[in-house]
């Protein structure tokens, strides 16, 4: 019987709002949480989203903390904590552990490549064990696009046959429909496999997959709830395929960019916009065809 102490359902991999000093801005982010949860998403703080790249360890976990005691429910919290620096990840790992949040969202070590299945074992496995807690819980974060290194399948089973219980599930952001089936059809025991995309959701629950930690859950999640409660229902796949319009938008310009531009206008809060470099934000002309796309949408609906 799959456990509830699996995530399931729709994740929000959520933005890091920052200040003028680019600092992160803990008041925004716990307001921004707020809205989610109360739309019924779980939370996936520090992923790529949420820039969680180019924040430090120590901003990390100040943020955490401050999720933690503004209300937001650890148990709805999967935070991002891979790290290239295996001593990172272990701290940041830990301190998720121990606020008790369900699990953590882990990001291979991926600066040096190639690497090996052997290597990467390695790292997960010494991860595991020195962070040394049962209550643990791991979820892959396989994202070749961006890291260039990942989970592969066998990499997958041999974690989870070593460490049954704590290797808890997988997200996949491979954009590879066939990688992400052939991992929910291993039916590793109450293993929970999550697309990277709204793009696969309805596919995702017809296989007997767990949900999407979905990029687009900051702007849309009252959408993509709706989806994953009526995916049996007779109009699922015409909300998959509006679903699918809307992300297919975002994705015209930097996600990230135009997901915050998203979250300034719909909250009157232009302080939304800012990114820390390397990234940027829209341009003017880039946000004017942002907001044009998604009213015409809007009015397809």
């Amino acid at each position: 019987m799959p456990s509830p102490e699996r995530f399931h359902g729709i994740l929000a991999p959520v933005l890091t709002p920052f200040r003028a000093d680019l600092a992160p801005d803990a008041p925004r982010l716990v307001a921004h949480c707020r809205r989610l949860a109360a739309a019924g998403v779980d939370l996936a703080p520090f992923g790529t989203t949420g820039e969680g790249n180019s924040l430090s360890c120590e901003e990390k976990i100040e943020l955490l903390e401050r999720l933690v005691e503004a209300g937001i429910g650890p148990r709805r919290l999967l935070p991002g904590t891979g790290a290239c620096a295996l001593p990172d990840a272990v701290r940041l790992t830990a301190h998720a552990v121990a606020r008790g949040c369900r699990g953590v969202l882990l990001l291979p070590p991926f600066y040096y490549k190639p690497v090996t299945d052997d290597g990467l074992f390695a790292s997960v496995a010494e991860l595991i064990e020195r962070v040394g807690r049962a209550e643990l819980r791991v979820y892959l974060y396989h994202i070749p696009p961006v890291a260039q290194v990942g989970y592969s399948l066998a990499l997958v089973e041999r974690l989870v046959h070593a460490y049954p219980g704590v290797i808890a599930g997988l997200k996949d952001s491979s954009g590879d429909w066939s990688h992400t089936l052939a991992l929910i059809e291993r039916g590793f025991d109450d293993f929970r496999v999550f697309s990277g995309s709204e793009t696969f959701l309805l596919r995702n629950l017809r296989a007997g997959g767990a949900g999407a930690i979905s990029a687009t859950a900051n702007a849309t999640p009252d959408a993509l709830v709706t989806l994953y409660r009526e995916w049996r229902s007779e109009r699922a796949d015409t909300l998959q395929d509006a679903l699918e319009r809307t992300r297919a938008i975002f994705q015209r310009y930097p996600m990230i960019a135009a997901l915050k531009a998203f979250i300034a206008e719909s909250t009157h809060d232009p302080e939304w916009e800012r990114v820390r470099p390397p990234l940027t934000p829209l341009s003017a002309g880039q946000r004017s065809e942002l907001f044009a796309a998604l009213r015409e949408e809007r009015s397809r609906s």
